[in-house]
């Protein structure tokens, strides 16, 4: 489980800090030129029925390698024995530690909402590889591009001043009503749970709320 940062805390001058930081970065590597809008996913990212009797919401930031843990592992599990089967509704919604968390999140909502657990699938498969690159804005244009962006759209995306904010105040959200200070945490109907959820932990777990 990832500990936030203390000069990313749950603030307004903290938040400030992280857009700030995104925005300057992206000014280093776009082109002069930049669309002055693009379209992207918003609201709550979803799986399952919407009248499962089990809410899950998950906060998670995108270089978390606990949060691509859950994703590329239990998450499978859970996906076929629950939400699948109506039991259980999965609300996925980011909670970046840092810039390139941002930029990444950002990322996947402008795959678009049909594309948008797809992207996540993908950026946590390949987190190694652009979190962790000499120069992950490249890393993760890279990844667009495989993804059908265009160089327009990326840098559109990139700088979205309005995604951008969306991203952050779903992060202050988090941190005000749910007391949101690792990732991955998970909200099940109302109770906070966090750390390292095997499918194992996940079946004791539900087993109190589908009785």
């Amino acid at each position: 489980m990832t500990q936030i940062r203390v000069i990313f805390s749950a603030s307004l001058a903290g938040l400030a800090l992280l857009g700030a930081l995104v925005f300057s970065s992206a000014a280093a590597w776009s082109a002069p030129a930049t669309p002055a809008s693009v379209a992207y996913a918003v609201g709550d990212m979803a799986l399952g029925a919407k009248d499962a009797p089990v809410t899950i919401i998950e906060y998670a930031s995108m270089t978390c390698p606990h949060c691509a843990n859950f994703h590329l592992g239990p998450l499978k599990a859970l996906k076929t024995k629950y939400i699948d089967t109506g039991k259980v509704r999965l609300i996925f919604r980011e909670f970046p530690f840092d810039p390139v968390a941002l930029q990444a999140a950002m990322l996947a909502r402008c795959a678009g909402e049909k594309r948008y657990f797809g992207m996540l699938n993908v950026l946590f498969k390949n987190q190694l590889k652009w979190a962790k690159a000499a120069n992950p804005q490249q890393a993760l244009a890279n990844i667009a591009r495989l993804g059908g962006f265009t160089e327009a759209r990326f840098q559109a995306c990139m700088t979205s001043q309005a995604l951008a904010d969306q991203i952050l105040q779903s992060r202050l959200d988090g941190s005000k009503e749910f007391d949101i200070d690792s990732t991955p945490s998970f909200i099940v109907n109302g109770v906070k749970t966090s750390g390292n959820m095997t499918i194992e932990k996940w079946d004791e777990l539900l087993a109190t709320h589908l009785k």
